[in-house]
C-alpha cells in the first residue's frame, strides 16, 4: 500500500490507470479468475456488446421467470392485470441497462463504483445489504434445484427423506460453485451457449401450452383488485431490471473502455427485458391451464406440478434442463456476493470469496428446505428488497449523471484518502439520501401477508398499494440531487485538474 492506496487495486506505482489500464492476468474461459475488484486491463477487455446480451439471456431463459409468471397469477390478479404488470414491470430494464454503463467508464465492478457517491466507509452499508440480497437469490435457486430433484424421485414413486434431501443440497452447492468460482470469462461463454439451447426449450413450451389457453377463460381467475395488481408488479420489477442493477458493471467492466454508451445500455436492457417477458407471459399462460400447478403454487409440489401445464411426456425433458437453468442464473449471483463481499473490505481474493458464499448459501438452503415455506417466504423477499434497492439505485444512478460517469480508480480503491474519503471515508449526503429514500419505501409498502408482516400508511390509505420501489427510488434520488449538484461536478473538476 502507498498514499493509502491498496496496490492490489491498481497499477504499479498508484494513482489512476489509463482507460482500459492496469495489469493484465490473461482472460479466458476456463482459467481461474484471480482478479476481483481490481482494474480491469485493456487486454482483459474481450467483451463485446453481443456477448454481454447473450450472457443476461443465458442467465434469464429460465424457469424462475415461469414461476413468477405463475405467482402473480396467483396472487389473485386476472390473466390481463398480470400481462400488463409483466409489461410494464420489465420496462424496468433500462435501469439494468443504465447501471450498466459504469462498468466500461470505471473498469470495476457495482459496489467499487458504488464508494464514489458513499465513500469507501459508507458504502459498507449498501454492500451489505446487496451481500444479504445476492446470497437471497442464490438460494432461491438451489431451493427451486433440490426440489427438482425431490419431484424427480417422487414422480418414480420414491420419497427423499431428511438424508436424500441433505445429500440433494450438498451434490447442488457443490455443482453450482463451478462457474462463479472459475469467473467472468468462463460465465460468458457458458450462459451464451446455454441461451441458444434455452430458447429452442422456450418455443417447445410455448407449443405446447399456448394451444390450451382459451380466451374465454382468461377472466376465470382474479379479483380485479388494484391493490393486488401493484404488489404484483413489485415482484417483478425486484425479480428482473431492478433486481438485476447491482449486478451490472460486475459484467459490463469487461467491455472496453470505448464501448458506445447505447450499444452497452441496449445489450443489457433487452438481453434481460425480452426472456423475462416472454418466460414470464408463458408462465402466467401456464397457470391458467394447469389445475395441478393452481393447487401447488405455494408448496413444495409447485416444481413437479409446473411441467404438468405442458404435456405428460414432457415432465422428465422440463426437470433436467431447468436444473442447468437454475445454475445458470445462480452463477450471476454467486459471482457478483463475492465481488460485493470484497467490496464490503473483506481482505480475500474474489475464489475465496466465491467458496465463502457457497458455504452460506447452502446451510441456509438446507433450512429453508426443511422449513417448508419457500413459496411464501419468496415473495415476501422479493417484496422487502427493493426498500434498499430503488433507494441504492436512486443515488448511484443520479451521482453517475452528475459525474458524467468519471471515476478516479485510485480514489475507488483507496483504503484511506483519496477523491471520495470525505468525512472519515463516509459521504453523509449520500447516506441520508439512502435513509430518506428506504423511509419512503417502508411508507409505501404492502408486506401485510408476509412475514414479518407490516402495512404501510400510505398503502393503508391507498387501499393495499404498493409502490415502495418507485417512491424509494424517487426520494433518494431527489435528495442526492439536491445536495450533491454542486459538490459532486466540483469532485469532477478536480480529478480533471
Amino acid at each position: 500500500m502507498a498514499n493509502g492506496v491498496d496496490m492490489g487495486s491498481g497499477p504499479p506505482g498508484g494513482g489512476m490507470p489509463p482507460p482500459g489500464g492496469g495489469a493484465a492476468e490473461g482472460y479466458s474461459a476456463f482459467k481461474l479468475e484471480q482478479r476481483g475488484i481490481e482494474h480491469v486491463a485493456d487486454a482483459d477487455r474481450k467483451m463485446r456488446p453481443a456477448g454481454l446480451f447473450w450472457m443476461w439471456a443465458g442467465g434469464i431463459w429460465n424457469v424462475e421467470f415461469l414461476v413468477y409468471g405463475a405467482l402473480i397469477v396467483a396472487f389473485g390478479l386476472t390473466f390481463w392485470q398480470a400481462v400488463f404488470a409483466i409489461l410494464l414491470g420489465n420496462v424496468v430494464y433500462v435501469f439494468l441497462g443504465a447501471a450498466s454503463l459504469a462498468g466500461p467508464k470505471s473498469g470495476t465492478t457495482t459496489f467499487m463504483v458504488s464508494r464514489a457517491p458513499f465513500g469507501r466507509n459508507g458504502n459498507r452499508a449498501p454492500s451489505l445489504f446487496n451481500w444479504i440480497t445476492q446470497v437471497g437469490f442464490e438460494v432461491e435457486g438451489l431451493v427451486i434445484a433440490v426440489l427438482v430433484v425431490v419431484a424427480m424421485f417422487s414422480h418414480e414413486g420414491i420419497h427423499l427423506n431428511d438424508t436424500g434431501k441433505t445429500i440433494a443440497i450438498i451434490i447442488a452447492v457443490l455443482i453450482q460453485f463451478v462457474v462463479p468460482f472459475l469467473g467472468h470469462a468462463t460465465i460468458t461463454k457458458v450462459l451464451h451457449y446455454l441461451s441458444y439451447v434455452f430458447v429452442v426449450v422456450f418455443a417447445i413450451m410455448a407449443c405446447l401450452v399456448l394451444p390450451h389457453v382459451h380466451l374465454s377463460d382468461l377472466h376465470a381467475h382474479g379479483t380485479d383488485s388494484w391493490w393486488l395488481w401493484t404488489t404484483g408488479l413489485v415482484l417483478i420489477v425486484s425479480a428482473g431490471g431492478l433486481g438485476w442493477t447491482e449486478n451490472a458493471a460486475d459484467y459490463s467492466r469487461y467491455l472496453p473502455a470505448d464501448t458506445p454508451p447505447a450499444k452497452t445500455f441496449w445489450a443489457a436492457t433487452l438481453g434481460g427485458a425480452i426472456p423475462s417477458i416472454l418466460l414470464e407471459l408463458l408462465g402466467a399462460c401456464a397457470y391458467l391451464v394447469s389445475t395441478s400447478l393452481q393447487s401447488n403454487i405455494y408448496g413444495p409440489g409447485a416444481a413437479a406440478a409446473l411441467p404438468t401445464a405442458f404435456a405428460s411426456w414432457f415432465f422428465w425433458p422440463f426437470l433436467i434442463l431447468a436444473l442447468p437453468q437454475l445454475f445458470a442464473i445462480n452463477t450471476l449471483d454467486m459471482y457478483s456476493s463475492g465481488v460485493t463481499l470484497q467490496a464490503l473490505g473483506l481482505p480475500a481474493k474474489r475464489w475465496v470469496c466465491v467458496v465463502i458464499d457457497t458455504i452460506i448459501s447452502g446451510g441456509v438452503t438446507a433450512l429453508v428446505i426443511f422449513k417448508g415455506n419457500f413459496y411464501t417466504d419468496l415473495a415476501g423477499f422479493l417484496d422487502y428488497i427493493v426498500v434498499w434497492l430503488g433507494a441504492w439505485f436512486g443515488v448511484y444512478i443520479v451521482d453517475y449523471w452528475l459525474r458524467r460517469g468519471r471515476y478516479e480508480f485510485a480514489s475507488l480503491a483507496a483504503k484511506h484518502g483519496g477523491l471520495y474519503w470525505r468525512n472519515g471515508g463516509f459521504n453523509w449526503k449520500a447516506l441520508v439520501s439512502l435513509g430518506a429514500g428506504m423511509f419512503a419505501a417502508m411508507m409505501w409498502i404492502d408486506a401485510a401477508f408476509y412475514t414479518p408482516s407490516y402495512s404501510s400508511p400510505l398503502s393503508n390509505w391507498t387501499h393495499g398499494a404498493d409502490f415502495s420501489w418507485a417512491f424509494g427510488m424517487i426520494v433518494s434520488a431527489v435528495v442526492y440531487l439536491v445536495l450533491s449538484f454542486r459538490s459532486v461536478p466540483k469532485e469532477v473538476a478536480k480529478h480533471s485538474s
